[in-house]
Parts: C-alpha cells; structure tokens; sequence
C-alpha cells in the first residue's frame, strides 16, 4: 500500500514539475536510483593533485643585518616547504578547460588531474580569483573530453535532490546525496570564499573542493567549496558556488583574461534589519541600504544616492553587498545591469553601466630601491581599482603599501597601510615616500592608517 502511494505521489510531482526537472517515472527508475545520472556525469569529475612550494619560517635573529654580517650571507635562510595539495575539478568543455577552487591549484607549482578513465594531463591555472575562490585550468594536450552542461543555477529551488561528486580524503571518487537546503548563503562559508552560496546536506568533505554539484538531470548546479563544521568532517551544511558565476569564469578564460574582471559598484551598504526598516518607514526589511559612495561610481553616476535602498538588479532580489556583487558579476563587465533602488516611497528601476575599477588617478606602483633606506617597500597611489584590489575603505585616497618588503615588514608596515605621513610631511602620492626615505635621517616616524584606525610608527635605523 505504502510503495503504491508512493509511486503515485511522484507520478503526480512529474506531472506538475517544469521541464528542468525529472523524478522517477517506475518502479523500475526508483529501483535503479541515481546510478544512470552518476554514470553520465562521473567522467566530468576529476581528481587533481597540486604541489605548493612554501616558504619555512626563518630565524628572526638572521633576519637582523649585524647577524647576517656576522655569519655571512645565506646563515639561516628557510628551506622551502613542499605540501600536496589534493582536491577535484569539473571539466567544463571537451578542450580542457576545468574549474576548481582557488585554494586548491591557487599557489600550486605542478598541478596533475586524473580523469575516471587514469589518464593523466598536466596543467596550469589560465585564470583565478581568490575572493571567489575560484579557478580555471586547461589540461595540456586535452581533446575531446566528457564534460558537464552548467545550469542556469537562478532557477534552482529548495528541496531539489542533489548529487555531489568528489575525492574526499582521497579515497578516489565517491558520490553523496541530498538536497538543496538553501539559497542565497552569504556570509556563511569558511576559507577564501566571501561571497554568495548554493547549500546542500549532500556530505562534502576534504578533498570535495572543487567538485561538482549536479541535480538529478546530471547538470552543474555548483562548484563544492566549503563545509562549516566543528569535527573535520561533513555535518550536512556544505556549501557550492553557484553555476552562474562559473560561466562566467569560464567565458573569460576562454576570452584570454588571465585575471577575473568583475564590475565596480563603487559603494558600501548594508544588510536591512527590521530596525532600519522600521526608520525608513518600510513594511518589509529588504534590500541593501546604501551607506557610502565612490564619487566615480557607476552608481553614484546613474543618480542613486546614500540612504537609497537597492532591491533587485535586473529582476532578481538582491538582500545584502555580496549578492549585489554576484549578479553584477554574473552580468559582467561592459553592458548594463536595471537597479531598483526605493528612496522614501518613491520606487524606480536605474539603467547602471558595469564598468571595470577605474584607474583614476593612475597608481603609478612603485619599488623602491637601495638609494632609500627601505629598499623592496612597494606602494601604489589609490585609485578605485587599488581600493577595490585590496579592499580599501572608499574614502581612502594617498599612498598604501602593497609590499612591505624586508626591511618595511621589520619596521612594522602591513600590506594595506595607508601612509599619512613620513617625519610629518605629508605622503600623497608614491614619489614622496621616495623622496622621504631617501633621506640619510636615522629616525623616523610613520603615521598611517591601518584598517580604518590610525597608527603611528617610531623605528631608528
């Protein structure tokens, strides 16, 4: 009674689902499972193995110019660490072409992927983003491989089955199930990724990164990327970078990017609570209030303004920055996103330009050399492309380091210092830190600003 039940219930749900999905249609289908789906997809599914080079931890007394006099050049240098690296990938088309995630092939120096078949291909990484935490691969010498159809991930729904595929803990490939749990994730993943997430119970464990996560018709639905978990190991919320942002990955690589370009928005905002809500007299608490614009921002240029709540971009809702970020991402760089933003009780929809991070004024990076007293420091003016690369408060403009070199990073100088001052002049542009620390003066003092809190410095050489 119970199996016949059964059997009819799902026979209605095909019925009425789209054709985006399928459910068994016997009880021969239901008897077979998921093993039809898993045979068409499993090929597409790669193991890869990395090999990162890292730098040991040196003695801090050899970092010292009178030890390095003392015992001679080269005493006391680390030796590089080799780790391996072992995670999965997903081919994407019959070239070559393979996501995985950044953290995995990110740093590598030799990258191996064995296909389901034992072939091997060497590889490199034509593409990645670390924010993302995403990568694209291309196999040397790869043709006519099997490979995954990517799903319009916007019209995935809560409750639809789902497969993941990958090589935990490198036992070889191994297929979990379950469903989708959630969308829209944001702020709730671990590692690299910051940004918006698929979540499923399917078990994700180490070495699933980069893996796929496909629905039952064996399309991408996502890219596996992270757990939350106490123990190591899966406790049913994993999460999986979207399919749409992958194509979009992979378009630029096939396009020749070697960078992933995203557009800028050039604002802050913020998640909307009830309270907020509450003070701006909305019924519902949706949307992203905007806190802080660029005065080069597309946005700002359209006519949006501080204080205006964004609801959708292009029809889609949009309830805090990073899913702003991601369907801007999706849409890319070069055409036009409409923004529905409220302002009191007017509602209107903006026609905004994606646009890449303006380099306006240029950065004009500089090194400095032995002629200063801190030769490898390297700063850059900030312009709206430096705030974006290293996540800058808007406001920010001067001088920040983008590399504190050895002597900088003894001094105590942080990549992402903004420099004030040096000995009191004041630092606006990277040719006056040269002319400050070419100066043959033993002491100086930095004034910065670090994380938004001010720092001064006091060092003697």
């Amino acid at each position: 009674m119970f199996r016949a039940t059964l059997i009819a219930s799902l026979l209605a749900c095909a019925s009425m689902a789209s054709a985006d999905t399928r459910v068994p249609q016997s009880q021969a289908e239901i008897s077979i499972g998921f093993a039809p789906v898993v045979k068409q997809a499993s090929p597409a599914v790669v193991n890869i193995y990395a090999k990162i080079v890292r730098r040991g931890r040196a003695n801090p007394f050899f970092s010292d110019p009178f030890f390095e006099d003392f015992f001679g050049g080269g005493f006391g240098e680390p030796r590089p660490r080799v780790q391996n690296s072992l995670g999965s990938g997903v081919i994407l088309s019959a070239d070559g072409y393979v996501v995985s995630n950044y953290h995995v092939v990110g740093s590598a120096t030799e990258i191996r992927v064995v296909t389901t078949d034992r072939r091997e291909y060497s590889a490199q990484v034509v593409l990645g983003d670390k924010e993302s935490d995403i990568a694209i691969l291309r196999l040397d010498g790869a043709k006519d491989l099997p490979f995954l159809q990517l799903r319009d991930s916007d019209h995935v729904e809560v409750g639809e089955l789902a497969l993941a595929i990958g090589n935990p803990f490198g036992v070889g490939q191994t297929v979990s199930s379950g469903i989708i749990s959630g969308l829209a994730r944001t702020g709730a993943a671990t590692g690299n990724a910051r940004g918006y997430f698929i979540q499923t119970d399917a078990a994700i464990n180490p070495g699933n990164s980069g893996g796929a996560l496909i629905d039952v018709n064996g399309d991408l639905i996502g890219i596996n990327t992270a757990i939350l978990t106490r123990s190591g190991g899966s406790n049913g919320i994993g999460f999986a970078i979207p399919a749409n942002l992958v194509a979009e990955f992979l378009r630029q690589a096939q396009q020749g990017n070697d960078s992933f370009v995203s557009p800028w928005a050039g604002m802050a905002g913020q998640h909307m609570s009830a309270d907020i809500a509450e003070s701006l007299g909305l019924v519902m608490p949706q949307g992203v209030v905007i806190s802080d614009l660029h005065p080069l921002s597309p946005l700002a240029d359209a006519g949006l303004q501080v204080g205006d709540v964004v609801t959708h971009v292009d029809g889609d809702e949009v309830n805090s920055p990073a899913e702003m970020k991601f369907r801007m991402s999706v849409a890319g760089v070069g055409g036009t996103s409409v923004v529905t933003r409220l302002r009191g009780d007017e509602q209107a929809d903006v026609e905004v330009a994606l646009i890449k991070a303006p380099e306006t004024p240029p950065a004009e990076e500089t090194a400095l050399d032995d002629r200063t007293v801190m030769p490898g420091l390297t700063v850059a003016r900030i312009n709206p492309a430096v705030i974006a690369q290293m996540g800058l408060l808007l406001s920010q403009t001067g001088v920040v380091v983008v590399d504190a070199g050895r002597y900088g990073g003894r001094s105590g100088l942080r990549v992402g210092d903004v420099i004030s001052s040096i000995n009191g002049v004041q630092i606006e542009n990277p040719r006056d830190v040269v002319d400050a620390l070419t100066n043959p003066g033993r002491r100086f003092v930095f004034d910065l600003l670090r994380g938004g809190r001010s720092v001064s410095l006091r060092f003697r050489l």
